[in-house]
């Protein structure tokens, strides 16, 4: 499958984590930027994508993202568009030959009444 460069339309900024150095400071790292693409970002269609995750009704929205090939994203890394902060849970999946990569991310709110 090769890249269409046409439909990559979307900025998407790459992250990347970093940890504080020390046993005490475990889980209070940071992100910092890696670079910001061109992407092609497509949700996946809706389901009944809620599960209970300690007592919370969490739904995930899953979507495709689809960039040129690079060689430095892996999938501890993650991806904001916009508002939208996604964990990559899959890939990278390399398209054609070195043409570009293919990643399923999902972000996460918390399901129901938002009041």
């Amino acid at each position: 499958m090769k890249l269409d460069a046409r439909k990559l339309d979307r900025r998407v900024a790459i992250e990347r984590p970093v940890t504080k150095p020390g046993f005490l400071s475990a889980g209070s790292g940071t992100w910092e930027p890696v670079a910001t693409v061109w992407a092609s970002v497509e949700d996946a269609l809706p389901s009944r994508a809620e599960r209970l995750a300690d007592g919370i009704n969490v739904a995930s929205r899953p979507a495709r993202v689809r960039m040129r090939y690079r060689d430095d994203v892996t999938p501890a890394m993650r991806f904001v568009i916009g508002s939208r902060v996604m964990q990559i849970i899959a890939g990278p999946a390399e398209l054609g030959r070195r043409d570009g990569l293919e990643f399923m991310v999902e972000d996460y709110s918390v399901a129901g009444n938002s009041a």
